[in-house]
């Protein structure tokens, strides 16, 4: 069987049409990011986007690489069907989210190459076409309307609103694209910025606005508040920076804190990714797939899991709206919709990459 043979990260930038602004103090203005390449024995080649989140998941630029010298020794040489191997050294090294992710990603495209198959051939899909979502960041009234219409144009119907800096002004922009978009359906991201004494208020106002659900309005650690917010079924409770692994999620699901899955394969890939589906729908829990902010290669391959059985959310596939630029040419979103057949034509283009390599 081909082994490991080589792994490369090669950083890359995309600046974006606007900085995108979410929690507390969070900014971004590019995409600053790399491109994890896995090449076996055999010749095949896979490829997968590190998403790096310093104010996040604490990686930076200079940590991926090290953790990647690291790692480096201790996978040359398995063989890339063995999984169990290769899952051993990725979680006796903790943390380090966005570099496992990307690895894992990154060796599933290149086993399933080695096996004359592409990724989208070996993640077979549940259905035919996904709901997709737009993340409109913090911003103002303007450039909020401005966001969201060329989202709008694009194809998105559903738009995921980053709360929590002023949470009444944060009120009167929801209101707004709820009267300038009236075909499109909202929901919020707090991003853990309420505290348990205003969550419930705060939900409730969100529900009469016609919000669908709410991501993480409190703070991680507030495990037992989110219990009881949740048991008030005042609005459906999106479980995101709280059930990160298979471990978090495992607690989550025993303390019944959440309604709604965020799986986000920048941080789990496909391996974790699918086990934490499959724990979420094991417990009749619904899922979508996040973004991680990505390029439109990483929402391509973010998107293949959008389709497995159990997603049953409009998924965050639509990131890539607000760069400036990319190296996969993503298939066009039909009135709200991402159809598998139009997925599967997308490719990874070499000329493109080499202009944002750096």
């Amino acid at each position: 069987m081909p082994a490991i043979k080589d792994l490369r990260l090669i950083p890359f930038s995309i600046p974006l049409r606007a900085p995108l602004r979410w929690g507390k103090a969070s900014e971004m203005a590019a995409l600053e990011h790399a491109l994890l390449e896995v090449e076996l024995s055999d010749g095949s080649l896979g490829r997968a986007e590190v998403a790096i989140r310093p104010t996040i998941y604490g990686e930076t630029l200079g940590s991926v690489r090290s953790g990647l010298e690291y790692l480096r020794p201790k996978l040359l040489g398995l063989e890339a069907e063995d999984q169990d191997a290769i899952r051993a050294v990725l979680e006796a090294f903790p943390f380090n989210y966005g570099l496992k992710g990307a690895l894992d990603t990154a060796l599933w495209e290149a086993w399933a190459r080695s096996e004359g198959e592409e990724l989208h051939q070996v993640l077979k899909p549940a259905k035919h076409r996904v709901r997709v979502a737009y993340i409109l960041g913090m911003a103002s009234e303007e450039e909020m309307l401005a966001d969201a219409q060329m989202a709008h144009g694009a194809g998105v119907r559903v738009f995921k609103v980053k709360v929590g800096r002023d949470l009444e002004e944060d009120r009167k922009k929801l209101l707004r694209l709820r009267e300038a978009f009236p075909d499109v359906e909202l929901y919020a991201d707090a991003n853990e910025t309420l505290s348990p004494k205003e969550a419930e208020a705060y939900l409730k106002a969100w529900r009469e606005m016609g919000l669908l659900y709410v991501e993480e309005p409190l703070p991680v650690e507030e495990v037992l508040a989110r219990k009881a917010l949740k048991s008030k079924g005042l609005l459906p409770l999106i479980a995101d920076d709280s059930a990160m692994t298979p471990r978090d999620l495992r607690r989550e699901l025993a303390l019944d804190t959440f309604d709604i899955l965020n799986l986000k394969p920048a941080r789990t890939g496909i391996t974790w990714t699918l086990e934490m589906l499959a724990l979420a729908r094991e417990k009749g829990k619904r899922a979508m797939v996040g973004s991680q902010a990505q390029s439109s290669f990483g929402a391509y391959q973010s998107a293949l899991l959008a389709f497995q059985q159990g997603v049953t959310e409009p998924s965050e596939l639509a990131f890539h709206l607000k760069a400036e630029g990319g190296f996969l040419d993503f298939p066009a979103f039909r009135e709200g919709w991402l159809y598998w057949e139009d997925l599967v034509e997308a490719r990874f283009q070499e000329e493109a990459f080499l202009r944002y390599a750096r």
